[in-house]
């Protein structure tokens, strides 16, 4: 029933066919009804379809935001700047963007999460307008996903680390002897 949802990944790379208006509004729509701190709802989205703003902001923070370079559409989360918030601010963000990603597969779509490294953001606010009380750190990059980019992934290639890994129960689990950090003593 969840494997949907451990299906979504990261998408980098689009065919030239665009998405429709009812496509592109209903990841928007999604993301509006992300849950929020304080309900706030502090997001504002842009909807990027211009190709040159697409690939200019592609080339601003190359290697994080290379999907933009192929995708038709992108969505661009607004976010306030308030340095007292920040952590909460940060977590709405994420919410909302990962909620479209998700809208994005569930629709057949592919979608990626690019994220403006801090001495781009101004530029990229320059250039979508935003007034200084605002910033963008992510973008979702939207489109029909390529053929190589669902391919699968080559041999040898990381994947999700074991549960046993990530997964505790109760408590952290304890130190095996080559975890232990080296005795402070000698």
């Amino acid at each position: 029933m969840l494997e949907p949802l451990r299906r979504v990944r990261q998408i980098r790379q689009f065919t030239a066919e665009t998405l429709t208006d009812a496509q592109v509004t209903a990841i928007v729509d999604v993301g509006r009804w992300s849950g929020s701190s304080r309900n706030s709802q502090p997001w504002r989205f842009i909807v990027l379809r211009d190709a040159a703003v697409l690939l200019r902001l592609a080339t601003l923070g190359t290697p994080s935001t290379r999907a933009l370079a192929t995708a038709t559409v992108a969505i661009a989360v607004a976010m306030p700047v308030d340095p007292d918030h920040a952590v909460s601010l940060a977590y709405d963000d994420g919410r909302a963007s990962e909620r479209m990603l998700i809208a994005a597969s569930v629709l057949g779509l592919g979608a990626a999460i690019a994220w403006l490294p801090p001495r781009v953001r101004p530029i990229a606010g320059d250039m979508l307008g935003l007034p200084e009380d605002r910033v963008v750190r992510t973008l979702i990059a939207l489109g029909h996903p390529a053929p190589e980019a669902l391919a699968p992934r080559p041999p040898g290639t990381p994947a999700r680390l074991p549960r046993s890994e990530t997964v505790a129960h109760e408590r952290w689990p304890p130190m095996d002897e080559h975890d232990r950090p080296p005795d402070p003593t000698y």
